[in-house]
């Protein structure tokens, strides 16, 4: 059997290449997603679903602290894409070795502060009694492995720089079946409740994380390898600024969840948590989609952006706008149609949360029509290093139009207005993005 030949970045694409690159990174997260939720699929339906309300309350600020991963991954693949696309080879080798230094100081450094600060952030997002134990369990487990999750996020997009994102793809697949499997094990078989839950997902982002840093150690064929890092505080700071979209998306969108949950907490209770919870874990793998295909074609563009080769970052835009759309609509089909298994998966057993979190999906739904416009339009902007515009994008989507919704709805339109916020925000998000790329299509040639 005759390999394929991994396809270079600095090639022509049409669709079908522009897929075959792409559909790795989409399956990656996708993997990512899937085994992100197992956690909550076992422990709604062994544990219990106070320990599935606690680990959707405590979730949100994980992610915040390890969404820098997102932003040194998004933000340094488009500057060593970019200097790639220049000829800077050797300057590019040391600025992803610098990123992965960097990620792993800020792990441990975030680890900590977490793990101190652990129980009054679980007070703040509005635990209770019951929950605040839980919480604080769970939490402390997985923090202990923050490098690890940060350095994960990180290599699913510079995996992808570096022409393998099959190699990505391999190592999400690994991870992702270690959670699972350690899941049935640890917490059904050992009964070893939420923290076996913990524990599982720790020894599959510690293995996420590794393997990539053994892989880029040593020769491999590819276009990156560790070296020995050389402080470039400015190819730092350029990392960061293209990253930003990322890092406040993530974290407008974990702000987000914790309004959510307070609105819900305060208008339908325990209950509306969890259907919440069930929501957010379904997205993971909707967004996954649309997420998986920026980070695979992000790449592209920025080496187009680096090279002035402006024929191809048209080509590429205009192809991935058709690939959002056609996205969107098979997404959306999707979930209207799977609304009733899916729920049944994580509250079979409670026939009100399972009415609730139906009612919830359908709604829910239809904004995966709009959402991977928005997506592309902050990550592309990312890709050609304006993280300034990017950054705009993603908070104002999530921070401003999303919590507004949030809050706003339920109080004129009563309680289950609340799930309308998400089809709100990202129908004025969709304004806001042709605005942003038709006043920017003459600078950036696309």
């Amino acid at each position: 059997m005759v390999m394929a030949q991994p396809i270079s970045i600095s090639e022509h694409f049409g669709y079908r290449k522009l897929l075959r690159f792409t559909v790795p990174s989409m399956v990656m997260m996708v993997f990512t997603s899937v085994y992100s939720i197992v956690d909550g699929m076992f422990v709604s339906n062994f544990v219990g679903k106070t320990a599935f309300a606690a680990i959707n309350l405590i979730f949100p600020f994980l992610m915040v602290l390890g969404v820098v991963g997102y932003m040194l991954g998004t933000g340094g693949s488009a500057l060593v894409a970019k200097m790639l696309g220049e000829g800077q080879k050797e300057r590019a080798q040391r600025v992803f070795s610098l990123l992965v230094v960097a990620a792993v100081a800020v792990g441990i450094v975030f680890g900590a502060a977490g793990i101190a600060f652990l129980p009054q952030v679980s007070l703040f997002l509005g635990a209770d009694q019951a929950m605040l134990d839980l919480c604080v369990e769970y939490g402390r487990i997985l923090l202990l492995a923050l490098p690890f999750f940060i350095l994960q996020y990180m290599f699913q997009s510079l995996m992808v720089t570096a022409e393998r994102p099959r190699m990505g793809l391999m190592v999400t697949v690994v991870a992702g079946l270690m959670n699972i499997v350690l899941d049935f094990v640890l917490i059904v078989v050992l009964h070893m409740g939420l923290r076996g839950a913990a524990w599982a997902t720790v020894a599959s982002q510690v293995t996420g994380g590794l393997i990539p840093v053994v892989y880029f150690l040593f020769p491999n064929g590819s276009l990156l390898r560790l070296v020995r890092p050389v402080m470039d505080w400015r190819a730092l700071l350029q990392a960061c600024t293209n990253g930003l979209s990322e890092f406040f998306g993530n974290v407008s969108g974990s702000v987000v969840s914790m309004c959510y949950n307070y609105q819900l907490m305060r208008y339908i209770g325990e209950d509306g948590v969890s259907a919440y919870g069930v929501i957010m874990y379904v997205q993971f793998i909707f967004f996954a989609v649309f997420l998986g295909y920026t980070i695979g074609s992000s790449p592209i563009v920025s080496y187009c952006h680096g090279a002035k080769n402006y024929a191809e970052l048209h080509n590429i835009f205009a192809r991935s706008l058709r690939i959002m759309a056609v996205l969107g609509v098979m997404l959306t089909a999707v979930l209207e149609l799977l609304a009733w298994p899916l729920t049944a998966v994580f509250v079979g057993y409670d026939e009100a949360l399972f009415a609730l979190t139906r009612r919830a999906f359908m709604i829910y739904g239809a904004s995966y029509l709009l959402v991977g416009f928005n997506f592309y339009t902050s990550a592309f902007f990312t890709a050609l290093n304006n993280g300034v515009v990017s950054a705009l994008l993603a908070t104002v989507r999530a921070l401003v139009f999303e919590t507004a919704a949030v809050f706003v709805l339920p109080s004129v339109f009563g309680a289950g207005s609340i799930w309308f916020s998400v089809v709100v925000a990202e129908s004025l998000s969709l304004l806001m993005s042709a605005a942003l790329l038709f006043a920017n299509r003459k600078r950036y040639h696309y």
